[in-house]
C-alpha cells in the first residue's frame, strides 16, 4: 500500500510530504522545510513574498533531481533525500527553493505579461534562476557552497546549463537505488565483495 502524504502549512505555504523511504523521518523533513522557509524569510523576505504568491505549495517526494518546479500544478518540488540529508545546509536547500521559486515567477510572468516561456528559452531561464541562487548565496553567512555551485552552472554552455533529461531513465535509476537501500536494511548481514 503506497504511503499517504502528510501536509502542513508553514508560513502560509502548503508543504506536502510523500515519504516512500523507511530511513527518512517525515518529521525531520517538516523541520527542514520550516528551517528552509525561515532562512529565506530572514535573509530575503521580499523573495519569500514573491514565492508565496507564485507557487501553490511545496511537495517533497523521491525524485531524480534536487528540486523542480511543476508549472501544471504550480508546485515546487524539493527532493525527499535532499531534504533529509544533513550534509546539505539549510542554506543549500533554501537556495534550491529560491531557484525553483524563480522558475515559478518566470512562469507567472510568461502567463501575465508574455515573457518568453521556459520551453522557448531554457538556458536563459536557468541562468536567471541560478542568478537568484547566487544572490541568495551572497546574502547568507554560510553561502559559499551555494555561490560556487551557481557560478559554476552559469558558466556552462546553453546545452549544459539546461540539459534535456531522459526522465524515464532517471526514474528507473532512482527506483534501483531505493530497492538496493531497502534490501540492505532488510539484510544487514549480507556481504558483497563487488
Amino acid at each position: 500500500m503506497p504511503p499517504r502524504p502528510d501536509s502542513r502549512v508553514i508560513q502560509g505555504i502548503v508543504v506536502e510530504v510523500l515519504n516512500t523511504r523507511e530511513d527518512v523521518s517525515t518529521e525531520r523533513v517538516f523541520r527542514r522545510a520550516e528551517a528552509v522557509i525561515a532562512r529565506v524569510q530572514q535573509y530575503q523576505p521580499w523573495r519569500l513574498a514573491h514565492i508565496q504568491r507564485d507557487i501553490a505549495g511545496i511537495i517533497v517526494v523521491r525524485y531524480a533531481c534536487r528540486a523542480a518546479y511543476f508549472p501544471e500544478t504550480r508546485q515546487c518540488m524539493l527532493e525527499l533525500t535532499f531534504m533529509a540529508n544533513e550534509q546539505f545546509s539549510d542554506s543549500q536547500v533554501a537556495a534550491s527553493f529560491v531557484h525553483e521559486g524563480m522558475h515559478a515567477r518566470l512562469d507567472r510572468l510568461a502567463e501575465k505579461y508574455g515573457v518568453t516561456p521556459f520551453s522557448h528559452a531554457r538556458a536563459r531561464h536557468e541562468r536567471i534562476c541560478r542568478r537568484a541562487e547566487l544572490d541568495f548565496g551572497l546574502a547568507v553567512p554560510d553561502g559559499a557552497p551555494v555561490v560556487q555551485r551557481a557560478v559554476e552552472s552559469m558558466r556552462l554552455a546553453d546545452a549544459d546549463v539546461a540539459p534535456a533529461i531522459e526522465w524515464g531513465e532517471a526514474e528507473r535509476r532512482v527506483a534501483e537505488v531505493d530497492r538496493a537501500q531497502a534490501l540492505s536494511r532488510r539484510s544487514p548481514g549480507m556481504h558483497s565483495d563487488g
